[in-house]
């Protein structure tokens, strides 16, 4: 999911307060606006209108704000540029329920026990509406209101758990791997690294495991390719040997 939002700076004061004076945002949600190519398409759209200065997009809210100059142009004018197209907005309310669905892969939740704590972790959690774990796949389906919590939200508490959490597929051309890597190497550099692979969909790192995690798409790549790309960039991955669950003799 990536956000971004165009500002207009400028050097004067007077000129800034000017333009602070003139300038107001709104925000839409747009519910067929589902993916980075159709943000594009709205933000394509929308700059037609020369009174727009800069918009930012919330993909998991499918929301966009629009700031605008009140002296070159209106909601109404804004809302024109979208006539015609799939692309229908509607006035958006951070109070509503906005209900989404997320699959996460954990090759490092082993047992009923790693189940039962995620769980026990996320249940009565501000936005959760429901946790379903799939122990024999090492997935949990998360179901959220994402105007009160987000994916991102929910990876970081996994983490602090000690799990490596990235997306879940049910493609059978989606494959998951899960490697050992030294601590030095558990950081952001790793994980742009594992995503400029060729085939790879998602990848996260976590200190606790020293694990690297990664979806990808097993007809372009595999696991042994995965780890000489890794170790070429100078990441010292290994595979780990078969898991004994601690957790699963409590």
């Amino acid at each position: 999911m990536k956000k971004f939002f165009l500002i207009l700076s400028v050097l004067m004061m007077p000129a800034w307060v000017s333009a602070q004076e003139s300038t107001d945002t709104l925000v839409w949600r747009i519910k067929s606006m589902r993916c980075e190519e159709c943000a594009h398409k709205v933000n394509v759209a929308l700059r037609k209108d020369a009174g727009v200065k800069g918009l930012a997009f919330d993909l998991e809210k499918r929301t966009v704000a629009v700031a605008y100059d009140k002296a070159k142009t209106c909601p109404d004018s804004i809302m024109q540029k979208l006539r015609g197209t799939r692309y229908k907005p509607s006035a958006y309310n951070p109070n509503d329920i906005i209900m989404r669905g997320m699959g996460l892969q954990m090759s490092d939740m082993h047992c009923q026990n790693c189940a039962n704590r995620i769980v026990k972790r996320f249940t009565g959690m501000e936005g959760i509406d429901s946790i379903g774990p799939n122990v024999a796949k090492h997935y949990v389906f998360f179901r959220y209101d994402a105007n009160r919590t987000t994916k991102a939200t929910i990876r970081e508490v996994l983490g602090s758990m000690g799990f490596t959490p990235v997306n879940y597929y049910t493609s059978k051309d989606i494959s998951f791997a899960y490697f050992n890597i030294p601590e030095e190497a558990v950081g952001e550099a790793t994980v742009e690294a594992a995503l400029a692979i060729d085939g790879v969909d998602d990848a996260n790192v976590n200190r606790k495991q020293k694990s690297l995690a990664i979806t990808y798409v097993n007809t372009e790549t595999d696991e042994e390719r995965l780890l000489q790309a890794l170790n070429e960039e100078g990441i010292k991955a290994t595979v780990p040997a078969p898991h004994e669950c601690k957790e699963e003799k409590k």
